[in-house]
């Protein structure tokens, strides 16, 4: 009889990317997993690796994990894009969305009253 090693393994990535890290700046404290309300984080078995996004479905989009990390720039929040603000420009048609590059300049023309 023969017994094979368990292994802890992430979900699949879908289109939810959730909490992104970058392994060059993440110093693997894990103070993120800890605050994760929805534990989508695990630790990293590695020393000094970034946490395991395990469950990137089960994510609240808090922030709570990027607000608690003590290296700025080790981790951001990747909302979906249906939950990204978009708007339309009436004369042009041309379609915008936060964080899209090269946004256009802010309208700072005050609204017309009717």
């Amino acid at each position: 009889m023969t017994y094979n090693e368990a292994c802890l393994v992430p979900n699949p990535m879908g289109p939810n990317a959730c909490v992104l890290f970058d392994p060059e700046v993440c110093i693997g404290c894990n103070s993120c997993v800890d605050q994760c309300r929805s534990q989508v984080l695990l630790p990293n078995p590695v020393s000094g690796k970034p946490p395991i996004v395990a469950y990137p479905d089960d994510c609240w989009f808090c922030g709570c994990c990027v607000n608690v990390c003590p290296v700025p720039g080790a981790n951001s929040m990747e909302h979906p894009l249906q939950n990204k603000v978009a708007w339309k420009r009436k004369e042009t048609g041309e379609f915008f969305r936060i964080g899209m590059k090269n946004p256009p300049a802010p309208n700072l023309k005050p609204p017309v009253d009717h």
